[in-house]
C-alpha cells in the first residue's frame, strides 16, 4: 500500500505526454483560496514526507506491480491496454536516482498561522526530465488539507474557550486541557485518527486517541505529545445494575485515590446521580480526595444539561465565585461534557453557563467526529495548482482563470511569502524578495532537509 507510483489519481499517469514540447520544470503551491475561517494553522507535511516520500521509495518491484495495475485500469473489455503508465519514466528514477525522487519542496513553518489565499508550500522537480512528477504527487501532498484543518479549528476552538474563561474571571492556567479528543472511533482509519489527532495536539493536552501520541512521536520528536487520566464508561458502571449505579461510582473513588478521575453518571438518572450519590452519599469522600472528579453527563440538550449539572454540584458541594462574580466549583469536583461537541455548540453552551452565572473553569469539553472527522477539503477551499513552467530554458507563468468563478483564479510565476504591514503575504511573477522569502526548504531529492518539533510547531500556534 505504500507504493508511491500507486498514490496519485488515475488520470495523473496520463499526464507525461500533455505538457509542451521541451517541458523542463513545473512549478506548482499549495494555498487555502478561503472557507470557514479566516486564517488557516498549517501543520502535517512533515508527516507525509517522512512516511511516504523520503529515501528511495521506487523499487524496480513497485514499478512491475503499477504497470501491472494500470495495464488493466486502463483496458477495458477488449482488453488491457499498456501505453498509457510511463514505465520509463520511472525507470529512470530508479536507475538515475536510485529510486529518490528529484523534487524539492518548500513550506511555510509548521504552526504558522497563516491568513487564507496565501502560498503555504511549492514542490517543483529538480531533474528536467521528470518535469512530469510534480503535479504527479500532488493527490498525495494534498492531503495535508486534513491535519491541517483540524488543526486550525481546534485552534479556533481554543480561542472560543479561552475568551469565555476569561469573561467569567478564571485562571488560563488549564486551558489546554478544555477540549479532550474522543475521535479515534469516530474517525475513517488508523492513519486519519493519528494525523487528526495530532493535529489537536498543537493546541492542546488532553487526548484519548493513542494514535495521535505515535505521530507526535515518530514523526515530530515529541515522546509524550498529550495525557488522559483513568475513566469509566457505561458498561462499566451499568454492569453493577441499576441498584448499583451508587456502589459503582464509590468503587471509581475507591480504586483510585488521588489524582483525576472521570465517572459517566448519566446512566440512569443524571439528576440523582449528582445530587444524592455524588453530592450526597459520597460528597465526604470526594471532598477529602487528594484530585479531582470530573463528572460526565452524556445525554440530552447540552446547553440545558450543563447548567442543571452545574445547579444542583454547587447546591450540593458550594462554590466561590471569580473576580467577575462567577459560581466555581470546589477544586474538587469539575464537569465534562463529551456529548454534541462542535465548534458551534461550544460558545453556544458556554454562554448559558455564564448567562446562569457559571464560570467557565467549571467545565471541560470532550469532542469527537465533529473534532477530527466533520470537516472536508472545502472547509478550508485547499487548492494545488501550477504557476510556473520551464520550456526549453525558457520561465512562463502559468494561471486558471475561470470567468465562471474568480474564487478559484490561481497565482502566477515564482511565488514568495513574506511579512509586510503586520501580516504575511505572498508575493507572485518572481516579485518577491527572496532574503525575506518565510517558505523554508523542507525536502530535497528524497531527504528531508529541514524537520520542525512538536515544541517550535505548539509555539507558533499558540493564541
Amino acid at each position: 500500500m505504500d507504493n508511491i507510483i500507486l498514490l496519485s489519481d488515475s488520470y495523473k499517469v496520463s499526464h507525461y505526454k500533455q505538457y509542451p514540447a521541451g517541458t523542463e520544470t513545473v512549478y506548482s503551491y499549495f494555498e487555502s483560496r478561503g472557507g470557514k475561517f479566516d486564517s488557516v494553522c498549517f501543520f502535517g507535511l512533515q508527516y507525509f514526507l517522512k512516511r511516504y516520500l523520503t529515501g528511495q521509495v521506487v523499487t524496480q518491484a513497485k514499478i512491475d506491480q503499477a504497470a501491472k495495475y494500470y495495464e488493466n485500469h486502463f483496458g477495458s473489455p477488449a482488453g488491457p491496454r499498456p501505453d498509457l503508465f510511463y514505465k520509463e519514466g520511472w525507470e529512470y528514477i530508479l536507475n538515475t536516482h536510485g529510486g529518490r525522487l528529484p523534487i524539492v519542496i518548500k513550506a511555510v513553518p509548521e504552526g504558522t498561522v497563516v491568513p487564507n489565499r496565501n502560498v503555504l508550500f511549492t514542490m517543483e522537480n529538480t531533474d528536467p526530465k521528470c518535469f512530469w512528477l510534480t503535479n504527479f504527487l500532488e493527490t498525495l501532498l494534498v492531503e495535508v488539507w486534513y491535519p491541517m484543518t483540524v488543526c486550525t479549528q481546534s485552534r479556533e476552538q481554543k480561542a472560543i474557550i479561552k475568551k469565555f474563561m476569561e469573561e467569567t474571571g478564571c485562571d488560563l492556567g488549564g486551558l489546554g486541557f478544555k477540549l479532550h479528543d474522543f475521535g479515534f472511533r469516530g474517525v475513517s482509519s488508523v492513519e486519519s485518527a493519528a494525523l487528526g489527532g495530532s493535529a489537536h495536539l498543537v493546541n492542546f493536552l488532553g487526548t484519548d486517541t493513542v494514535a495521535a501520541l505515535q505521530a507526535a512521536d515518530f514523526i515530530y520528536g515529541e515522546p509524550c505529545g498529550g495525557f488522559s487520566i483513568p475513566a469509566s464508561e457505561h458498561s462499566t458502571i451499568t454492569s453493577w445494575g441499576k441498584d448499583g449505579e451508587l456502589d459503582a461510582m464509590k468503587n471509581m473513588l475507591d480504586s483510585y485515590p488521588s489524582g483525576l478521575v472521570a465517572c459517566v453518571s448519566d446512566s440512569f438518572d443524571i439528576y440523582k446521580a449528582c445530587k444524592e450519590y455524588w453530592g450526597g452519599a459520597l460528597k465526604e469522600q470526594i471532598l477529602a480526595r487528594d484530585g479531582c472528579l470530573v463528572i460526565r453527563p452524556d445525554s440530552g440538550d447540552p446547553p440545558k444539561i450543563v447548567v442543571e449539572v452545574l445547579q444542583i454540584l454547587t447546591e450540593q458541594f458550594g462554590c466561590s465565585t471569580t473576580s467577575t462574580g462567577h459560581k466555581l466549583l470546589p477544586p474538587q469536583v469539575r464537569v465534562i461534557q463529551g456529548d454534541g461537541i462542535s465548534i458551534e455548540s461550544l460558545p453556544v453552551i458556554l454562554q448559558a453557563m455564564k448567562d446562569a452565572g457559571f464560570a467557565a473553569d467549571n467545565l471541560a469539553f470532550g469532542s469527537g467526529g465533529a473534532l477530527l472527522q466533520k470537516l472536508n477539503r472545502d472547509t478550508m477551499k485547499c487548492a494545488f495548482k501550477c504557476c510556473e513552467i520551464k520550456i526549453a530554458g525558457e520561465s512562463r507563468n502559468v494561471y486558471k482563470d475561470p470567468i465562471t468563478d474568480s474564487g478559484k483564479t490561481s497565482k502566477k510565476g515564482r511565488l514568495t511569502l513574506e511579512a509586510e504591514g503586520g501580516t504575511l503575504v505572498t508575493k507572485t511573477e518572481g516579485t518577491g524578495d527572496a532574503s525575506k522569502d518565510i517558505l523554508v526548504e523542507v525536502f530535497r531529492d528524497g531527504q528531508v532537509v529541514k524537520e520542525h518539533t512538536f515544541a517550535e510547531i505548539r509555539a507558533r500556534a499558540a493564541l
